[in-house]
């Protein structure tokens, strides 16, 4: 028999919230819902500054950003100012430099922008009769955050939020890659890729040219603290490569193929409309490919930026 009201059942991923094949109260409905102030994150009309408040994440996000920097210090100041050669130290000074800033713009973008999380408790009777959902028509909750989840999203514990598109959360950007955000998330390997490559060049035509000189007039620091501050970064470098270059690949993958991490590791078959190759391409990075797809910057506003570093905190990120 068919009615008005529709069932309301807590469960989290693949299972239906309302099914239009069943009748309940309206008070067991309410119980089943989270009624509360308004919503944190970028609920739609909402102007937040995201930001996770995690422990290990901003120790992860932080180090990340020490290491960027002192990448920058050793061929700064170990390797490119003491070159007798102008020219190559210019080039390749601006040409990393210009790298580690887009690296680290990219970095805070992951990790300010939000991921595509769904406005908590949005799950109320009111909000589900606006719906005007058709007979048979299913729709989900998730019971962690008390809200409707849209299709593709899944909950991250650390953010405490639904995420659409979700495709990992990340410690080292203290944040979600998802629907919003994995544009910047690519850039930002992509970048720290590069400028590790960069390193591990430069270090080995420093090395190699400082063997057939003085050690002392190949750098104006002591010989030994110049070998030291040359092993770690080349380690540094090595290892970012690695797991960077590693994550731009499965990142191009998962978007190519429009299946995020978690959906190939779950095996969960597409239930929507794939976006294949380009078209996937286009959706993240949005419209025609152009320069603008490097770039951290664009759709960046300032003005908008400053005014929502004045906001309050509420809840697990800053919200205006």
């Amino acid at each position: 028999m068919q009615s008005s009201s529709h069932r309301l059942r807590d469960m989290e991923q693949h299972h239906p919230l309302l099914s239009a094949s069943g009748d309940v109260e309206a008070g067991s409905l309410a119980a089943g819902v989270m009624v509360g102030g308004p919503h944190t994150g970028h609920a739609a009309g909402n102007r937040t500054l995201w930001f996770i408040q995690d422990g290990c994440g901003m120790v992860c996000a932080g180090m990340t950003w020490f290491l960027v920097l002192y990448a920058e210090f050793v061929v700064n100041f170990v390797m490119l100012l003491p070159a007798k050669n102008f020219w190559f130290s210019l080039l390749n000074g601006a040409t990393f430099n210009s790298l580690a800033v887009l690296a680290l713009a990219s970095h805070l973008r992951t990790m300010l922008t939000d991921p595509g999380a769904v406005p908590k408790g949005n799950a109320t009777k009111e909000y589900m009769e606006s719906l005007q959902l058709k007979p048979g028509e299913v729709i989900y909750k998730c019971p962690k955050c008390c809200s409707i989840k849209p299709e593709r999203a899944h909950h991250c514990s650390i953010c405490k939020r639904c995420i659409k598109k979700m495709d990992h959360h990340c410690p080292w950007v203290n944040n979600c890659v998802g629907e919003k955000n994995q544009r910047f998330f690519v850039l930002f390997t992509m970048y720290i890729a590069l400028i590790s490559a960069h390193a591990l060049v430069l270090s080995g035509m420093h090395f190699f040219s400082c063997i057939k000189v003085q050690w002392n007039e190949c750098s104006e620091f002591s010989p030994g603290v110049s070998v030291l501050l040359l092993i770690f970064l080349c380690l540094e470098a090595v290892l970012f490569l690695t797991f960077t270059a590693v994550m731009f690949g499965t990142q191009l993958h998962s978007i190519c193929n429009d299946e995020t991490e978690i959906e190939r590791l779950k095996n969960e078959k597409p239930t929507w409309e794939r976006n294949m190759r380009w078209d996937g391409m286009k959706a993240v990075f949005g419209g025609a490919p152009s320069l603008l797809w490097c770039n951290p910057f664009a759709g960046l506003r300032l003005r908008r930026l400053l005014l929502l570093t004045h906001g309050r905190r509420s809840g697990s990120e800053f919200s205006v």
